[in-house]
């Protein structure tokens, strides 16, 4: 599927037209105000700066696809909670729109697969927003249905609206959707395609019984090796090393570990990663690559060429460069896993989830 050439002018427009509020803020915040004016402010900066970051991720995000690099990172998922989560960031979208929203799963009670949670979202997304845009009161239906086919799970998605027209194609009037829901549903729409079609998935339009269409999705995933572990963050505070020379950077992956529950510590370098994780005072460190004196790798094997059990200390990269080639190159030199910046919460809790699941790493094999 083709991307309209005015959806990339939109997101400069758009972008335009946040760093003008963002501009506006803070030149308002240089002169004193009320403690309350001054809150409002920081929030407005907060809330321009994350539509800036999604609308800039999605927008890297399509031009991946459209080359056929976009990373899928797919790891144990409830299916349960996937519906949730899909139920509750639609509700507040259609909020007072005068549409109601029915969302359901059909499947094993305890189902779970192995999946990219977000992308799997994205296409549900995509769906949505074009079966409802152009509907202005009513209901529409989603639902996930799950079912065994050998030793994998076929997973199906169902989009249930009374419009009719509903196309699965180019044709699919891209405008109109950004009208209704906005930019970001518009590239939802567009990334969503892309995201089914790169886990091998179909789409299809069927007649509802009554009035309007059901758009039907349908794709392949595998069982997980074993249950998604519950949440840790709730009765285990786990420690970690922050390292990255950027202090945005830095805060931001803290304030991340925070919300799990985790404490945390910072190290400005490689060099200071080192000098730090020789205390043994930590879980997991969180490692920036690109580093002044000393890089994430270079700190990596120094860190893993200590006696144990400092040595084996878990490692997760962050990194704006994670395809396959690089990813490969951090593993080898000792890393347990790859965060992609920017960073997502779901995206860095289950990757620290999963890596204080494992087994302590043998530093002799990881050397």
């Amino acid at each position: 599927m083709s991307v309209p050439d005015y959806l990339f002018d939109r997101v400069t427009q758009e972008i335009r037209q946040q760093m003008d509020c963002v501009l506006a803020l803070t030149t308002r915040l240089a002169s004193p105000l009320p403690a309350a004016d001054t809150r409002a402010c920081v929030e407005g900066v907060a809330v321009a700066a994350e539509t800036v970051r999604r609308i800039t991720a999605a927008s890297a995000d399509i031009r991946s696809a459209l080359s056929d690099a976009l990373i899928l990172s797919p790891g144990p998922v409830a299916l349960r909670d996937l519906v949730d989560r899909l139920d509750d960031r639609w509700r507040a979208r259609l909020t007072g729109s005068g549409l109601t929203l029915m969302v359901s799963y059909d499947g094993p009670p305890e189902g779970a697969a192995m999946l990219d949670a977000d992308r799997t979202l994205q296409v549900f997304d995509g769906f949505l927003a074009h079966a409802l845009s152009g509907v202005r009161k009513g209901a529409a239906e989603v639902m996930l249905r799950v079912r065994e086919s050998g030793d994998v799970l076929v997973l199906e998605g169902r989009v249930r609206s009374s419009r009719t027209g509903l196309r699965t194609d180019t044709e699919v009037d891209v405008r109109e959707i950004e009208e209704m829901f906005g930019l970001e549903a518009a590239m939802g729409f567009m990334l969503g395609r892309h995201v089914l079609r790169r886990l091998g998935g179909r789409a299809r339009i069927l007649q509802n019984p009554g009035q309007g269409e059901t758009l039907s999705f349908a794709f392949r995933a595998e069982r997980p090796p074993e249950r998604p572990a519950e949440v840790k963050s709730a009765d285990r505070a786990a420690h970690i090393l922050v390292v990255d020379d950027n202090a945005t950077n830095r805060m931001v992956a803290e304030t991340l570990c925070s919300m799990f529950g985790c404490t945390t510590e910072p190290a400005e370098d490689g060099e200071a990663a080192v000098e730090a994780a020789a205390t043994g005072r930590f879980d997991l460190i969180l490692m920036d690559i690109r580093m002044p004196r000393l890089d994430g790798v270079g700190a990596t094997r120094r860190i893993r060429a200590m006696p144990k059990p400092i040595g084996c200390i878990p490692i997760i990269a962050l990194t704006a460069n994670a395809d396959a080639d690089e990813t490969a190159s951090y593993l080898g030199a000792g890393m347990n896993g790859v965060v992609e910046k920017p960073m997502k919460p779901d995206q860095l809790l289950q990757v620290v989830r999963d890596t204080l699941a494992l087994p302590q790493l043998d530093a002799s094999a990881a050397a």
